[in-house]
């Protein structure tokens, strides 16, 4: 039997980077798979195997008039982890293409670091480490004056989707009380997981732990500035962990490095940081470079999950691992790709 032609441009990604050899021979046996020379795959090549290939793995433009070369396409599986506005989604659903998202494999790692993030920030652990490498460590309660306990703590949620939904599990051994702001969601099913609904304003001011967990869409790009950080209670601790755009950086910047609260973020406006940016020298701060979700766990995930789509989808039957772009949503997030 003829095998599918599949062709594979997943830049930033690399095919070894996300498939094992276990599930690259799973996709081998079913597929012709065609992938890039170097980096990229040239975009002629691309082009004229567009009109027998039946899945393109990878983030390359897809309008309408590349669509158009494509009469067999059933599938466009993004690897890098969000949707993009390079493609002709309208299109895509009217002719039933699926357009799936690697992204649900990041939401644990980054669950997992925003709450490594939350102890560091209540314990102080990373700034009295760092005191003792400079030899002005401060013993016992001299070094834990601002010290706070996530066991029993208040703790907010602004947004709900994949990042939330993989923090609470995490937070149910410290018997958090948990608010969430989502107003995507009914409140039905934010109870369902044992979380209370709030309104932004009440997630701000009641709580002592706030992650900042929401999509970037056109509509919401730096709902979070001045007003909204007024609320936030002092000694508070923020993370920031979904992506920079969400607030306003500057603004977050300034009052971070008044003391107003404390915070950790591993995301930023531009990417790299700027070496002169503000943010490197503020006091009350924990950085770190857009690495929550990148480990090398994940990657080999999205290989397993793309395969066991690519299987079901060959066989006329729904893909149910990875994220299916939904008509009502694509079309409005605004994430940047990450360098």
């Amino acid at each position: 039997m003829d095998k599918h032609l599949v062709i594979a441009d997943p830049y930033p990604q690399t095919l070894e980077r996300i498939f094992s050899q276990e599930t690259w021979e799973r996709l081998n046996r079913i597929a012709q798979v065609e992938g890039p020379d170097g980096d990229h795959f040239d975009s002629k090549r691309f082009d004229e195997l567009l009109g027998q290939a039946v899945a393109v793995i990878g983030q390359i433009p897809m309008p309408k008039e590349r669509l158009d070369k494509a009469p067999n396409l059933r599938v466009i599986f993004n690897v890098e982890g969000n949707f993009y506005q390079n493609i002709d989604y309208t299109e895509c659903f009217r002719r039933n293409i699926r357009v799936l998202n690697c992204g649900a494999v990041y939401a644990r790692p980054v669950a997992e670091m925003a709450l490594g993030m939350a102890l560091d920030l209540a314990r102080g652990i990373t700034w009295e480490h760092m005191r003792f490498r400079e030899g002005t460590e401060r013993y016992v309660l001299e070094g834990n004056h601002n010290a706070q306990m996530l066991t029993g703590a208040s703790v907010g949620l602004i947004g709900f989707g994949l990042l939330g939904r993989s923090l609470r599990p995490l937070l149910t051994p410290f018997r958090c009380r948990v608010q969430v702001y989502d107003p995507w969601l009914p409140g039905s099913v934010i109870r369902e997981h044992d979380c209370i609904p709030a309104s932004l304003d009440e997630v701000l001011s009641s709580n002592d732990f706030i992650f900042i967990l929401a999509g970037v869409t056109n509509e919401n790009k730096g709902f979070l500035g001045k007003r909204e950080f007024n609320l936030i209670r002092p000694n508070a601790n923020v993370m920031l962990m979904s992506r920079a755009a969400i607030v306003d950086f500057d603004e977050f910047t300034t009052q971070v490095a008044k003391g107003k609260f404390k915070a950790s973020t591993d995301v930023f406006p531009t990417e790299p940081c700027a070496a002169d940016h503000p943010i490197r020298t503020a006091e009350h701060v924990i950085l770190s470079p857009h690495r929550a979700g990148g480990i090398p766990q994940a990657f080999h995930m999205i290989g397993e999950m793309l395969v066991d789509d690519f299987e079901l989808i060959m066989r006329n039957l729904a893909p149910v691992r990875m994220q299916p772009a939904q008509p009502e949503i694509v079309q409005r997030l605004a994430s940047k790709p990450v360098k």
